[in-house]
């Protein structure tokens, strides 16, 4: 039976790591003999990281390598060198983790700066309408000085004198024909007195500061009732 390349490569890498084990031992254990001088602690540094400056053809490293004492250096210096590579992995990779931190706050800080506010306060707002005269279609009535906030608005609405009771749409247009909604509810009327009242809840929050209209229709009558307002 043959052996598939990369059978045949594991083993191999098996059999040089022992052998190289094997030396180490012999070389610990003063079972070979070094020649030469020992070379400097600036040699050795430089074989322990297996810098390119180094030549195998250099007598130093036969020395270090059949040396007892320069063998356990090598052995202590190679272990510095792969703690230091250790130690500058994981800062390198702290470093880019706090990066990616400090990218994702500013991106979050600039997003928040451009999202309007949308606050979830309910306000409520009164609209007297019951002294005031209405006029179907285009024609707006009279109604003085009505201002709502750009919010969450609970707005209660006293409907004209003699206004019939039931269900009424109430809604804010960009004009008088019932374009552009910017927010309707629909609400039941309450009476009070010779009164009828209405209670909706709008969501102004994403209207812009201008002028608006708000408009009343019956469930029984297609015919809106337009009133102009201003949004601050």
């Amino acid at each position: 039976m043959r052996l598939g390349w990369g059978r045949s490569s594991d083993v191999e890498d098996r059999f040089e790591k022992w052998i190289a084990q094997q030396h180490q031992r012999r070389v610990l254990a003063g079972e070979t003999t070094p020649a030469g001088p020992h070379p400097d602690e600036a040699f050795l540094r430089d074989l322990a990281c297996k810098s390119k400056k180094v030549s195998l053809s250099d007598p130093r490293v036969d020395h270090a390598a059949t040396c007892p004492i320069c063998m356990n250096r090598l052995l202590e210096l190679r272990e510095e060198y792969r703690s230091r590579a250790r130690y500058w992995s994981w800062l390198g990779t702290a470093v880019a983790a706090c990066a990616i931190i400090a990218i994702a706050l500013v991106v979050w800080r600039v997003a928040v700066g451009r999202t309007p506010s949308t606050s979830t306060a309910v306000i409520a707002q009164t609209v007297n309408l019951f002294d005031t005269g209405v006029v179907r279609g285009e024609h707006p009535g009279q109604l003085q000085s009505v201002t709502l906030p750009a919010a969450l608005i609970k707005l209660k609405i006293v409907l004209p004198r003699h206004s019939a009771p039931g269900q009424y749409l109430v809604a804010i247009t960009r004009d008088q024909n019932g374009n552009g909604v910017i927010a309707e509810g629909l609400a039941g009327t309450e009476a009070t007195g010779n009164q009828q009242q209405i209670t909706a809840n709008l969501d102004l929050r994403s209207a812009k500061e201008g002028q608006y209209f708000l408009s009343t229709t019956h469930e029984q009558d297609q015919a809106a009732y337009y009133y102009p307002l201003r949004i601050k």
